[in-house]
């Protein structure tokens, strides 16, 4: 009988939109629902059948919706948002190796991050090493300060350590050094340093100046997971992202991530339906001098615009970067002043840009400070006389000293602007170097937004900054460091709304990415239910809400202790040494 008056009720009115009856696969009722449309309306349920969203409304509304086989979520009054899409992630790289690393992202006390960091040198089996990498600053810490190379040493002993600052410097613990056989006679790499002591022994204190190449050449020195290993840590990052409220990663690359060698876990995963966000990602220059090359050859491997299987969730290649050419690099290293980028690199970033222009590759360009977005828009501008861009997708990432002058020069080329917290974790120290009123619109936010300019919000997660996109959020609404201080200007901060916007469907017109990130008929179902009201909650506690339900294109894939019947069920970390296993991800101690 209630099939019969499904089939009987042709249409029906929910918020103004005609929906044809069928049954929902999934209903979530008794929520506050943002659905971030065009109005902002607020609605009490949703209906999901398969992977978009099939109407909104009042949970009365939403019920007649309800079929034999409809799953019904009670949200319990909970606010409810579109999945977060993080516009500048390395979650590739970064879930190869999260199961090695001890994150210090959240710890409050330097004292906890020294007991964490003993615990797990005493864990750690013969052939591993011990790693903290990125995601922190002391000014999180109670203490206001650094680890000392003798606390570390203390705290780990006879167990080879790497702790990364940043992309700033970089700690060795004597275990290490002598593992990497650096010794007094060790030469520094370019634009790097190896500290020495008085008597010419390494001191374990590896400096970027400003160029990170010792850093990260560095840590890809360390070993890796076995096969099996790097799938179960991909899949408990991604995982780990789903917890967060993450439901979309732009992959930006990264240094000694090889295309397309790097990328067969993540291809495995995608065969085998296993990957939990999307994940559209840029191919990042690797090799100095034959950039071109690389691009030449890419493109002749990928179809960048093939369907794809609708089981699969956005996994493809996008276009290039962040990464387009090794001379391009602007290290974001406010420990040293801007590097200066040498004159052979406008030529070089030229050719580049050309290819992917002819071939219509979207590209995105990392692009710290003014000085050098100006000559890559120089680049730009004669490349588009050349080869009109005509619409092609490009933006540059990070922009923190852009100009107005450029701004509107990005804005007559039809670009965009990635941004990222970074400010949250380098703020005092850009401070420290360019003054505090260079820091008050370090990036114009504000301005890009008044001028129309697409901008998403992402976190440069998981070296410069950590994966937390409410960090980012608490950033970007309050202009506050993770050691909350005031750096951005009141007049530049965004209210919650608008942030949020910049974290779902904002993000997607970066790439012209239609019907998603809005809880709105039609898009595609991609939702959490918060464990906390973002929009009321205060600021400080911005950067402690997590999911308590994830939805990525209409599959539950991340259920707290309240969810845990509908939710997946993860398989364990390994190796069973993985700090995972002891400490998890985002810290809240």
């Amino acid at each position: 009988m209630k099939r019969i008056k499904y089939l009987l009720i042709s249409v029906f009115m929910v918020m103004g939109s005609i929906v044809q009856a069928q049954d929902a696969d999934i209903i979530i009722k008794n929520g506050k629902i943002s659905t971030l449309d065009s109005n902002d309306t607020d609605v009490q349920a949703v209906a999901i059948s398969g992977n978009k969203i099939l109407a909104t409304g009042t949970d009365l509304e939403i019920l007649k919706l309800k079929g034999r086989k409809t799953k019904v979520i009670d949200a319990n009054g909970n606010r409810v948002i579109p999945g977060l899409l993080d516009s500048h992630m390395h979650v590739i790289r970064g879930g190869r190796f999260y199961n090695t690393e001890l994150r210090w992202d959240g710890v409050t006390s330097l004292k906890r991050a020294l007991e964490m960091l003993k615990e797990q040198a005493e864990r750690t089996p013969e052939g591993q090493w011990v790693r903290v990498v990125g995601g922190w600053n002391e000014y999180q810490f109670e203490e206001k300060r650094l680890p000392t190379l003798e606390e570390i040493n203390a705290a780990t002993g006879d167990v080879p350590t790497f702790i990364l600052y940043l992309y700033g410097k970089a700690w060795l613990n004597e275990a290490g050094l002598k593992k990497l056989n650096i010794t007094g006679d060790t030469p520094n790499p370019q634009e790097g340093l190896i500290q020495k002591d008085n008597y010419g022994n390494p001191t374990g204190l590896l400096v970027a100046e400003p160029n990170a190449f010792i850093l990260y050449s560095t840590l890809a020195k360390l070993p890796n997971l076995t096969r099996e290993e790097e799938i179960n840590s991909t899949i408990h990052f991604m995982s780990e992202l789903n917890r967060l409220g993450v439901t979309g990663v732009m992959d930006a690359g990264g240094g000694f991530q090889n295309f397309p060698d790097d990328y067969s876990i993540t291809d495995e995963l995608n065969d085998q339906g296993k990957i939990t966000v999307r994940l559209p990602y840029f191919l990042f220059a690797q090799k100095k001098g034959t950039e071109h090359e690389d691009y030449e050859r890419w493109i002749g491997m990928v179809e960048l615009h093939a369907e794809r299987p609708a089981i699969k969730v956005d996994y493809r290649v996008e276009g290039g970067g962040e990464n387009l050419v090794g001379d391009a690099a602007d290290f974001e290293n406010f420990l040293f002043p801007r590097p200066e980028l040498p004159t052979a690199m406008q030529f070089q970033l030229k050719r580049v840009i050309q290819l992917l222009v002819q071939n219509r590759w979207p590209f995105r360009l990392h692009a710290t400070y003014d000085e050098s977005i100006s000559r890559f828009l120089s680049v730009i501008e004669k490349v588009n006389e050349e080869i009109p861009l005509n619409g092609l997708v490009w933006f540059f990432d990070h922009a923190e000293t852009v100009s107005e002058e450029n701004m509107q020069r990005i804005k007559a080329l039809g670009g965009g602007i990635s941004v990222q917290h970074r400010m949250a974790y380098q703020g005092e120290s850009f401070i420290q170097r360019y003054g505090k009123t260079a820091a008050l619109a370090s990036p114009p936010v504000k301005r890009m937004l008044e001028l129309g300019i697409p901008v998403g919000l992402g976190t440069d997660g998981t070296r410069v900054a950590s994966y937390n996109p409410w960090v980012a959020l608490y950033w970007i609404t309050t202009g506050k460091t993770i050691g909350s201080i005031q750096v951005m200007s009141q007049d530049n901060v965004l209210d919650r709304t608008t942030a949020l916007r910049l974290a779902t469907h904002k993000g997607y017109e970066l790439i012209r990415e239609e019907n998603k990130g809005k809880i709105e008929q039609g898009y595609y179902a991609d939702l959490v239910i918060l464990d906390r009201d973002y929009f009321i909650v205060p600021d400080e506690e911005i950067k402690h809400i997590e999911s308590k339900l994830t939805i990525v294109d209409g599959k539950i894939v991340y259920g707290d202790e309240d969810y845990s019947k509908v939710a997946p069920v993860l398989t364990e970390i390994i190796p069973s040494w993985s700090p995972g296993n002891y400490f998890g991800g985002y810290q809240k101690k």
